[in-house]
């Protein structure tokens, strides 16, 4: 049988399963489980960031929903077209995404954000089925060095021919493209390593792949 693209009772990682128990204990009304991919089925966009945030998606179920790595991201799909709304608090707040998907390299929250490297490699089989789905012609926006050396594991290149660096742009099989971003962390942001110009010039340039 094969590997869905994501299971909520996937407990594959001890240390993450253990954490996650702990965390539920701690926040009762966290969902403090592995977190879904959020938006349409069948995307022309699939953003993938590295992982659930303690108070943000870990809490809400949703990726990027509640924290403040979701602030410019949800603001900028909105600009775009890519949203109905500029802002994702819960997932009764009524946001839906356009021709967008949003996923992690790694569903489940992990210790001080920083997934260890078997972690990774478990998760990645759901991260290739959910790349193995996508239509011709979709574009890939990875958030972060971990989720684009993800990507790249997931199909099963060579990292030191796919070297990770804002604003980069390859070539995948079926007419799809790979576009690399820093990811838009609390960090990044507030030192400037990640504008919200910078970003945008990614949404643009997605746009015109996609012939938007």
């Amino acid at each position: 049988m094969s590997t869905p693209s994501f299971t909520l009772d996937c407990r594959q990682c001890k240390r993450l399963d253990s954490f996650l128990k702990q965390v539920k204990k701690q926040h009762p009304d966290y969902h403090a489980r592995p977190v879904a991919p959020f938006g349409v089925a069948n995307p022309d966009l699939l953003i993938v960031g590295l992982a659930p945030g303690m108070h943000g998606a870990n809490a809400t179920g949703r990726p990027f929903t509640g924290d403040y790595a979701g602030i410019l991201l949800y603001e900028t799909l909105f600009k775009y077209g890519f949203s109905n709304k500029p802002e994702s608090v819960s997932q009764a707040d009524g946001l839906k995404l356009k021709h967008c998907r949003i996923t992690n390299a790694v569903k489940c929250l992990p210790p001080e954000n920083k997934p260890t490297g078997n972690e990774i490699n478990t998760c990645n089989t759901y991260l290739a089925n959910e790349l193995a789905d996508l239509k011709k012609g979709a574009v890939i926006l990875v958030l972060g060095g971990i989720a684009h050396k993800a990507v790249v594991k997931a199909y099963e290149f060579k990292q030191v021919d796919y070297p990770f660096g804002h604003g980069k742009v390859y070539d995948l099989p079926e007419g799809r493209k790979l576009v690399t971003s820093y990811h838009c962390s609390r960090y990044n942001t507030q030192t400037k390593r990640l504008t919200e110009i910078m970003f945008h010039k990614v949404f643009e340039n997605i746009l015109k792949l996609l012939d938007k």
